[in-house]
């Protein structure tokens, strides 16, 4: 049987599928609300013995790493627990940041709400290493490297530096509108201007981990369109 959305496949092996999740989909049934569906339904109707790698949020796109059987489950969840394999994401967020390498290591603690915060006490250790690659007019786009895998941990920390994801409210983010960056801009009577991206602006750009040999790989996943469109407009108005 045929995956459903060949277009989204980065990287296939017999042992391995890696794909380009879309945004607004969930990773796993138990964050499939009202009935919609998952990754993992979409790929076992296509490999019934698959099995997630590892988690990305429902409103993030990018890298997603899945076994097509058990041995190679074994194998990316032992890599992941050596931590010999790195995530590399790529964040919009608010302000004109510099960060060269810096780490951030404040430890994670899930709420009752659904989000998280930071937990001297109670929290799990969280780090991740932040690098400005391009800073714009009113944003920066960051490199955001997790070493531990905590909820919402690129989120978190990004919003504890100061530097929340654009449009990630839960967080501080705010929308961003075109209004705002570009000198010109003429909207029509009656017309609300919308932003110019309606999730949080995280990509999982890319993912370097070993195969069944122990070579390692790296796969990169392409922006999806709204990800490309918000890129464009931030490079056209600096």
């Amino acid at each position: 049987m045929k995956l459903s959305f060949p277009e989204s496949i980065l990287y296939e092996d017999d042992n391995f599928l890696i794909i380009n999740k879309p945004p607004h989909l969930s990773t796993l049934d138990d964050r499939a609300t009202g009935g919609k569906t998952s990754v993992l339904q979409l790929t076992r109707a296509y490999n019934p013995e698959i099995q997630i790698g590892h988690r990305l949020d429902k409103e993030t796109s990018g890298v997603l790493a899945i076994a097509k059987n058990g041995e190679a489950y074994r194998h990316l969840s032992m890599a992941f627990e050596h931590r010999k394999v790195e995530k590399i994401y790529h964040a919009f967020v608010q302000g004109i940041q510099d960060y060269d390498n810096v780490k951030i290591e404040k430890p994670i603690a899930q709420l009752s709400t659904g989000g998280v915060k930071i937990d001297k006490e109670n929290g799990k250790p969280a780090t991740t290493i932040f690098t400005t690659l391009k800073a714009y007019k009113k944003n920066t786009l960051i490199e955001c490297k997790p070493v531990t895998g905590r909820m919402h941990q690129i989120r978190i920390h990004l919003a504890i530096m100061g530097s929340p994801i654009i449009n990630d409210e839960m967080y501080g983010g705010k929308p961003l509108f075109l209004s705002e960056i570009k000198k010109k801009f003429y909207l029509k009577q009656e017309t609300d201007e919308q932003p110019l991206i309606n999730r949080v602006a995280l990509h999982a750009q890319a993912l370097v981990f070993p195969l069944m040999n122990d070579e390692m790989i790296r796969v990169e996943a392409p922006y999806p369109k709204d990800i490309k469109a918000l890129h464009a407009q931030l490079e056209k108005n600096m």
